[in-house]
């Protein structure tokens, strides 16, 4: 059985989670606006946004699997 993490590292990851997906939702907003709401964005500046939801993703993605006690993996 895996020991327990250290209070202030659970701390640090619950943190970085949160602060993740609040930056992802951010982001999934901006591109619902876009893609629901039809709100205009001209070609470059739609990839801009889709890129930075992406890497959003990724680390609330990273953040999620870093609480959960996950590899990278799995």
């Amino acid at each position: 059985m895996a020991e327990p993490l250290p209070v202030s590292l659970m701390q640090d990851r619950k943190r970085e989670y949160l602060e993740a997906y609040a930056a992802w939702q951010a982001q999934l907003q901006a591109v619902h606006c876009v893609l629901l709401e039809e709100e205009h964005l001209e070609p470059p500046k739609l990839k801009a946004l889709l890129n930075r939801e992406t890497r959003t993703k990724e680390r609330y993605d990273r953040a999620r699997r870093a609480l959960l006690g996950l590899s990278e993996q799995e």
